[in-house]
């Protein structure tokens, strides 16, 4: 019998607050963390808007966490993790068999920036000497490790968009496989840098105003930063130790579309639904919300649409759908992490979170998108979709827990 997988602490910073009290109650209020850059200069970048964190969440002069020398991506993993952590009221010896994955879209590139800037900018000869452990991909799961005393398998997970998404799924499978009792997993990002944000206008997907989710006037996504984290432990050690539960990650369903760098597949995203769904064991019908990909790009959100309809069929019209994107704008490789978290708080405490600016329903999004307020809501069954640059998909099933 396939082991279950439970999660038992939450920890989250994002641009609607860096608790998961404060981002609970924005989700509730519709609340917009999208504003005008502050930290970096925007004289000469054509879109001057995101989603940034916070930077008070690293000034708690009571914290025991370690911030110096850590890259902001790093960062933001240690403060997530610190929550979950404390959250799930884990006994020391948990931690010698703990496994740690953290995903990650871009890694260290305030590192990155920093270092290109001495050498081509201000003509130095020579970088940081800890400018490879400080942006390494894996430093954030490194600094978790070492913070917290996680002595299980730990390593990084990087799928572009997915990669929050990738990280938890592995950690459910290294549960259910015996490798692990405890998992904690999650991703984080922090893209706000002038020479990554000008790669990103060059693609040109995104919005100079706001984040519109499948409305006819969405113009684009908007960048955000931040981390999600959850504790995963395995039904027997959760139950053992009488831990709280938040709720049950009861599937996970990936695919790969194989076909475009940057065009989504109405395909693609389809297998990793109906995948999930089989892996939960539960059949279209018995889902009732999805947080969706819903990045407000003109591609994204019509496959998107079409694969939910090719999906669940008539039971779609019957569904809860909203991107909380358009929130907390599109945080790459902490989405998956940070719209978990999201998912599990808006089940716990009966609401569905909207999908914030909507105006009109664009062409070929015709769903129940829960718009511009917070919908009261008891359910059972959410999935979130994470579908990413290069085609690759990842999508996770939570249930409410019933021993």
């Amino acid at each position: 019998m396939m082991r279950r997988v439970l999660i038992t602490g939450l920890g989250v910073v994002s641009p609607l607050g860096n608790d998961i009290g404060s981002v609970s109650a924005s989700l509730r209020s519709g609340a917009s963390g999208i504003h005008r850059l502050r930290r970096i200069d925007t004289a000469d970048l054509k879109v001057q808007i995101g989603a940034e964190v916070d930077d008070t969440v690293f000034a708690d002069p009571d914290s025991d966490l370690n911030y110096s020398h850590l890259d902001r991506f790093s960062k933001f993993a240690v403060k997530a993790a610190a929550e979950a952590l404390l959250d799930s009221k884990l006994p020391p010896e948990a931690f010698e068999r703990m496994a740690a994955i953290i995903g990650t879209g871009c890694g260290g590139k305030e590192t990155d920036e920093e270092t290109y800037c001495r050498l081509y900018k201000e003509g130095k000869l020579r970088a940081h000497p800890i400018t490879i452990p400080k942006g390494m991909p894996s430093a954030a799961a490194s600094q978790v490790s070492m913070q917290f005393g996680i002595r299980g398998p730990v390593f990084s997970v990087t799928s572009a968009c997915s990669s929050s998404a990738h990280a938890i799924a592995q950690g459910v499978m290294m549960i259910r496989s015996g490798m692990a009792d405890v998992v904690i997993a999650g991703g984080t990002d922090a893209p706000f840098t002038f020479g990554l944000l000008k790669a990103w206008e060059a693609l040109r997907v995104l919005s100079r105003d706001t984040c519109r989710p499948f409305s006819e006037d969405r113009s684009g996504l908007v960048l955000g930063e931040g981390a999600g984290m959850l504790v995963l432990e395995s039904e027997s050690h959760a139950l053992a130790r009488g831990a709280q539960v938040h709720a049950e990650l009861a599937g996970i369903g990936m695919s790969s579309d194989a076909s475009h760098i940057t065009d989504p597949s109405v395909d693609g995203a389809v297998r990793a639904m109906r995948l999930c769904l089989q892996d939960a064991g539960v059949s279209a019908d018995q889902v009732d919300y999805i947080n969706a990909h819903g990045t407000a790009t003109k591609a994204n959100d019509v496959s998107e649409t079409a694969a939910i309809r090719k999906v669940f069929g008539a039971h779609a019209e019957k569904l809860k759908v909203s991107s909380t994107k358009s929130m907390h704008g599109h945080a790459l490789g902490a989405a998956g992490g940070i719209e978990l978290v999201s998912t599990v708080l808006a089940m716990q405490q009966g609401f569905v979170p909207p999908t914030i600016n909507f105006t009109r329903p664009g062409e070929g999004c015709d769903l129940d998108y829960v718009v511009n307020a917070a919908e009261p809501m008891e359910f059972d069954l959410a999935l979130s979709n994470s579908f990413a640059f290069g085609g690759l998909n990842a999508v996770l099933a939570v249930r409410r827990f019933q021993d």
